[in-house]
Formats: C-alpha cells, structure tokens, sequence
C-alpha cells in the first residue's frame, strides 16, 4: 500500500515538472523569436544611420561659399546631428553597456561682425 502512494507521487510530481517544462519552452521559444525580431529591426536601423552617416559626411565636406551667420549655424547643427548619429550607432553596438561615452561636437563658433557689415 505504501509503495503504491509513493508510486502514485511520483507519478503526480513528474507528470507536473513535466508541464512546467512544456509552459516554460513555450514562453523560451516566444521570447527568442521576440529577440530575434528584436536584433534584425536594430541591424536595418543601423544600416539606415550608416547610409545616413556617410551622406551627411559628404555634405559637409563640400566647401561653403556664403559666409553668413545663418549658414554657419545651420552647418555646426548639420555636424551635430552627424555626431548624433554616430553616437546613437555605437551605443547600439557597443558590447559593454555599461560605459557611455558622450561625444562633444566641435563646432566652429560664429564670427561676429564688430564693422556692423
């Protein structure tokens, strides 16, 4: 009688880990899926912020004609958002999360005309 119990527990206990096994895969397999739809969206942005990138570099490596005020400004934003952007890439891609790097933008600061020209 008593080994019958025991024979029936035992039953009991593998029949129950063996449904946690089964939720547990279900939910291994879900959020793996997620994780791997996940990696490929931050694989094509970052493609997008390369081709992005390069396309800001060789806007601002043509040379300015009109040296304004304006036009200077809006070139240091151009480089900012560059920077921006090469910043946002590495951050995705950097293997140790724990260190952040800032990156400060070197801008030219803007000429002030003192002959009121």
């Amino acid at each position: 009688m008593v080994e019958l119990f025991s024979t029936n527990i035992l039953i009991g206990v593998i029949i129950f880990l063996s449904f946690l096994l089964i939720v547990s895969l279900y939910f291994l397999f879900k959020f793996s899926i997620i994780l791997i739809r996940v990696e490929d969206s931050i694989e094509s942005s970052l493609d997008v912020l390369d081709e992005r990138y390069k396309k800001m570099t060789e806007i601002l490596e043509v040379p300015v004609f009109f040296d304004s005020l304006e036009v200077r400004n809006c070139i240091a934003e151009i480089k900012r958002s560059r920077d921006a952007i090469l910043y946002v890439a590495n951050s995705l891609t950097q293997k140790n999360q724990g260190a952040n790097i800032a990156i400060e933008a070197k801008e030219p600061k803007p000429k002030e005309d003192n002959d009121g020209n």
